[in-house]
C-alpha cells in the first residue's frame, strides 16, 4: 500500500492499483468494523470521485464501516461493457473479503453508471442458501443466510445513484437530448463510437448472437443469471434520483418509475436534508408488463420497470434546483469534488442515517 493519510480519526490508504481503503484510525473502532461498504464510481471516474461519501460512511459509523473505493474499472476501463466491468468488480471485492477476515456485511453504494456495474456485479457473488438447509427446521435459518448471501457475507444496503436503471435509450432519458426523437436517434446509432460497448449496453441495442439486450437478462433471477436473487438478498434497495437539471441520466431511469408514476414534488421543509424533496417506499409487485403497442423501446422499458419491481425499493427523489451549480446535478449528488459540489453533502448525509448497520 501506499499514500496512507490520517485527518480526523479517518485514516485511508491508497493502492499501487488505485483503489482507496478508508476505515477509523481508533484501534476498537477498527478491530470491530466488520461491514463492507464498497463504493462505485460512474463512466470515465475513479475510486476519488467517493472521497467525501467513504471518509463521512467512517466519520458517522466508526466501529462499523470498512468503506473500499472501487478502482478496477477506473476511467477508459469503463467503456469495456457493464458485464466485463462487472466481473471485474465481483473479483476485487472478492479479495478484499479475502485480506478482511472479519467482515461479515457488505453493502453497495454506487453512482450513474456504477449502479449498473454494481447489479451485474452481485449476480456474480451471489450464493443461494444451502440446499440442505432449505425447508430443514433445524438448520441456521438466521437472516444472513435466508435469502442467500452476496460473497459470503450477509447483504445490508444496495444503493444506487442517478442510475440509469432503465437504460439511457428511452424519451428524455439523457435529457440534454431534450426529449428531440430525431437527436435520441442519432445518439442511438453513434453511442458505441463514443461509449464503445458501454455506451451499446446503455443504450439496449447489443443484441449480438439474437440474445436480449444485457439490462434485459439482467432482470432475471434463475439458472446462471440470479441477478434478481442477488438483489432480493439484500435488507434494502434504495434509488437516489435527479428530479432535474441532471443531464446525463433522466429522473424516469433512475427512479425506476413509468412516466405516470412520477411524483409530484415541493421544496423540503426540513433543514438537516435540504435538497430531498420526496421519499416513498415501494412494495415488492409481481405484476405481469403493462400493454404496449410498441414491442421497440418502449415496450423493453416498461419489462425492465416491472421486472426490477419484483423487489421492494425505497426511492428518494432530489433537487439542486435552487443551486447555483444545479446543471452539475449529475456530480452534485455524489459530492464527487468535497469543494465544488458540497452542496450535495446533505444527500451523503441522509444516506448515511437511514443506513442499516
Amino acid at each position: 500500500m501506499k499514500n496512507g493519510t490520517v485527518e480526523n480519526g479517518v485514516c485511508s490508504k491508497e493502492s499501487v492499483d488505485g483503489s482507496h481503503d478508508v476505515w477509523s484510525c481508533k484501534d476498537s473502532d477498527s478491530s470491530s468494523a466488520d461491514h463492507l461498504v464498497v463504493m462505485v464510481h460512474g463512466i470515465l471516474g475513479s475510486a476519488t470521485d467517493w472521497k467525501f461519501g467513504a471518509e463521512q460512511f467512517v466519520k458517522r459509523l466508526p466501529d462499523k464501516a470498512f468503506v473500499h473505493c472501487s478502482e478496477r474499472n477506473m476511467s477508459k476501463l469503463t467503456l469495456d461493457g457493464v458485464d466485463v466491468m462487472g466481473q471485474r468488480l465481483a473479483q476485487e471485492v472478492l479479495e478484499v473479503i479475502q485480506r478482511k477476515p472479519n467482515l461479515c456485511k457488505i453493502s453497495f453504494v454506487a453512482h450513474s453508471v456504477g449502479g449498473l456495474v454494481a447489479r451485474y456485479a452481485i449476480g456474480r457473488l451471489y450464493k443461494p442458501p444451502s440446499i440442505e438447509n432449505v425447508g430443514n427446521p433445524s438448520a441456521d435459518t438466521s437472516e444472513k443466510n435466508s435469502c442467500g448471501t452476496i460473497g459470503g457475507l450477509e447483504a445490508m444496503n444496495f444503493i444506487t445513484v442517478a442510475t440509469p436503471h432503465l437504460g439511457s435509450r428511452g424519451k428524455k432519458q439523457v435529457p440534454f437530448l431534450f426529449g428531440v426523437t430525431a437527436f435520441e436517434k442519432v445518439a442511438n446509432a453513434v453511442i458505441h463510437l463514443i461509449f464503445r460497448r458501454t455506451g451499446r449496453h446503455l443504450f439496449l441495442n447489443d443484441t449480438d448472437e439474437g440474445k436480449p439486450p444485457l439490462l434485459r437478462i439482467m432482470i432475471e433471477g434463475h439458472g446462471e443469471n440470479c441477478f434478481m436473487s442477488a438483489l432480493h438478498a439484500f435488507k434494502r434497495r434504495v434509488a437516489y434520483s435527479n428530479v432535474g437539471y441532471d443531464h446525463i441520466v433522466g429522473w424516469r431511469t433512475s427512479s425506476i418509475r413509468r412516466n405516470s408514476e412520477l411524483p409530484k414534488w415541493e421544496d423540503s421543509l426540513d433543514e438537516k436534508y435540504p435538497h430531498i424533496v420526496h421519499e416513498e417506499y415501494c412494495k415488492a409487485c409481481d405484476a405481469e408488463p403493462n400493454s404496449v403497442e410498441d414491442a421497440g423501446p418502449d415496450r423493453l422499458e416498461e419489462e425492465l420497470v416491472t421486472g426490477l419491481s419484483r423487489v421492494s425499493w425505497e426511492k428518494v427523489d432530489v433537487s439542486f434546483h435552487s443551486s447555483r451549480q444545479r446543471f452539475a446535478a449529475h456530480s452534485l449528488i455524489q459530492v464527487k469534488d468535497e469543494v465544488l459540489h458540497i452542496e450535495g453533502a446533505d444527500v451523503i448525509h441522509h444516506m448515511i442515517d437511514h443506513f442499516l448497520t
